[in-house]
C-alpha cells in the first residue's frame, strides 16, 4: 500500500511488541511488520482506530489461528491508539 508516508518500522515494531504481541515469546523482530505497516497505512488514510483494532483481532484469530482470549480487543485497541498517535505526529 502506497500511503505517501514513510513509517519508521523500528517505532512500529516497538509499539507492536509492547502493546500487541499476540504470539509472545521469541519471534523474529520482523514477525509483525506487514500487519503493523497495514495498520499504520490504514490510519494514515483515515480509518478509525476501532476499525484498525478489529483488524488486529482478525489477524490474531483468523490469520494466525490463535484463540480469542479475554482482553484481545483491548490489547489490539491499545496498539491501534499508539500507532494512531505516531501516525498523527507525522502529519504535523
Amino acid at each position: 500500500m502506497d500511503t505517501g508516508a514513510r513509517f519508521d518500522i523500528a517505532r512500529l515494531r516497538r509499539i507492536g511488541f509492547e502493546q500487541w504481541d499476540p504470539i509472545g515469546g521469541s519471534v523474529p523482530e520482523d514477525e509483525y511488520d506487514s500487519y503493523l505497516l497495514k495498520a499504520a497505512g490504514n490510519l494514515w488514510n483515515g480509518d478509525p482506530i476501532d476499525q484498525v483494532a478489529s483488524y488486529f483481532v482478525r489477524v490474531e484469530v483468523d490469520a494466525m489461528g490463535l484463540e480469542a482470549v479475554p482482553g484481545v480487543y483491548e490489547r489490539a485497541l491499545k496498539a491501534s491508539e499508539a500507532i494512531s498517535q505516531y501516525v498523527a505526529s507525522l502529519k504535523v
